[in-house]
């Protein structure tokens, strides 16, 4: 039998898929008030996070201090949250992690870019640390040279063009779109139980009322806009605000979602035209 006949008659299939995951970064489990303050948060909305899953983030916990994974993960479970993995951690965190059946997640990397603004100036900190690093050496006499000419500035490089995906049709429940490195436009309305992702802003020219995360990927700079606001939840770059948070005064509104120093704004939009 070849494997290709094999693996078509197998009873299971392996697939990529996407998947809304909520983060729960752990910067001090021994503060008194970590499980008040988040059970009271879990109450403001008990069927968002029932039984939910939670990938637990402990690289903010100090350097050496203890933490006890099995004993945390019970009183998670005790709240409704059910932990399943576990993103980075030391090497015990992680034997702990798996030891409970979780699931080790790599952190997300991301091409960073080293720009030193002072290149070319004689300031900046490699040429500073070049010329420390040969004082005090003998140098050798020689008739000075004339200074070459300062090369021409590169010219910058344009801005990546953002694609945008865009979907001509209702989104009805318990389906999932994705637009990877783009924005994505729904020209319809979304239904609840449905999910919209995007790595840049969503625009939903319809009513939106299930579920639209934008700037997946941690861009700040996203938006969310829609004609009605019904959602079950809105996030951008992972701060997220879920129904029972969504005032009254802005529900079936057209309205824009943004990020602004560090929080989430909803604000109605204009609908006079001059």
């Amino acid at each position: 039998m070849s494997n290709q006949v094999a693996f078509r008659d197998a009873p299971f299939q392996l697939r990529g898929s996407t998947f809304t995951m909520m983060v729960l970064k752990v910067s001090d489990p021994h503060n008194p008030n970590f499980f008040p303050v988040l059970s009271g948060k879990i109450a403001q909305a008990p069927n968002f996070f029932r039984n939910a899953g939670v990938v637990l983030d402990l690289d903010d916990l100090p350097a050496g201090m203890p933490f006890d994974m099995d004993a945390f993960c019970k009183l998670l479970k005790n709240l409704g949250l059910m932990a399943v993995g576990l993103l980075g951690g030391t090497k015990p965190q992680q034997d702990a992690a798996l030891a409970r059946g979780m699931a080790l997640i790599a952190a997300p990397r991301g091409k960073v870019e080293l720009f030193d603004p002072l290149a070319g100036t004689g300031r900046s900190p490699a040429q500073g640390l070049a010329n420390v690093q040969g004082q005090g050496q003998p140098q050798a006499q020689a008739a000075p040279n004339p200074a070459p000419a300062p090369a021409p500035a590169p010219m910058p490089e344009p801005a990546p063009q953002r694609s945008a995906m865009v979907i001509a049709e209702n989104v009805r429940s318990g389906r999932q779109i994705y637009a990877p490195g783009g924005d994505l436009v729904v020209i319809g309305s979304v239904s609840p139980g449905a999910e919209l992702l995007a790595d840049g802003s969503i625009h939903v020219y319809g009513a939106l009322r299930g579920r639209a995360l934008a700037g997946v990927s941690g861009d700040q700079g996203a938006r969310i806009f829609c004609q009605s606001l019904d959602a079950e939840l809105v996030s951008i770059a992972g701060l997220y605000r879920v129904s029972e948070d969504i005032g009254k005064d802005i529900r079936r509104r057209q309205v824009q979602i943004y990020l602004n120093n560090g929080y989430l704004h909803i604000d109605p939009l204009a609908t006079n035209v001059a």
